[in-house]
């Protein structure tokens, strides 16, 4: 395409031009309030960056795969949907309560959006992963947020997947998410979660949009 082509294109089109591939939309939420302060945040952090690194890494993935994050102690959306080659992990902090609701509400609107700025390029979708990671209790209404989890889940616009640190409120992920057990984090092996994350999406990037892909097991990093 040249570069006056280019420059006739909406910012979308553009988007989608130079990069044809079909979408998997990753949707990080991310507790960082106050009670993740010291190990929990230092270890989430270096997860993050080695997730970064990792997925890059392959040509297939960096194309295929979008991350999104939004962290909650306060609510904010840190990072709108990026493709993974130009993703860059950012440096959490750990402060304030712990939002979840008005975080996974926040989230899968975030989603929404990006599902059908995808469609409406007629680029080819993945079904979205959200990944929920907590170490406490809600601090807010989380009960509408469960019924749109639910909902979600039941008409597979997406798999959300919970994962409870030390402290966690695991009886209230069960409830979030009836249809997928929330999985415990062994101490706080965050590099470990993140690195079995990235190899699963480097599986799903390599098979095509509505094929069932069998995920390793978690064990190495999650209480089994």
């Amino acid at each position: 395409m040249t570069d006056s082509e280019y420059a006739q294109l909406s910012f979308g089109l553009a988007e989608f031009a130079d990069n044809p591939e079909p979408r998997c939309p990753v949707l990080l939420l991310l507790d960082n309030s106050g009670s993740m302060s010291g190990e929990k945040i230092r270890q989430l952090n270096e997860g993050l960056r080695d997730f970064q690194r990792d997925l890059a890494s392959d040509s297939l993935a960096a194309k295929r795969c979008e991350i999104a994050i939004v962290s909650f102690g306060p609510v904010r959306e840190v990072l709108g949907f990026t493709s993974a080659e130009h993703f860059q992990a950012p440096q959490l902090k750990a402060e304030g309560s712990t939002p979840l609701g008005e975080a996974v509400k926040r989230g899968l609107e975030l989603l929404r959006q990006r599902k059908e700025t995808i469609r409406q390029n007629g680029i080819g979708l993945y079904r979205p992963w959200v990944f929920l990671i907590t170490d406490g209790a809600p601090t807010d209404a989380w009960q509408s947020a469960a019924a749109e989890v639910q909902r979600g889940e039941a008409a597979k616009s997406f798999a959300f997947f919970s994962v409870g640190v030390a402290g966690a409120d695991m009886k209230m992920l069960e409830q979030l998410n009836p249809a997928r057990a929330p999985l415990a984090l062994s101490g706080v092996r965050f590099r470990e979660l993140f690195q079995w994350l990235s190899a699963s999406l480097k599986s799903v990037s390599q098979s095509t949009p509505g094929d069932a892909v069998a995920l390793a097991s978690p064990k190495g990093w999650a209480e089994i």
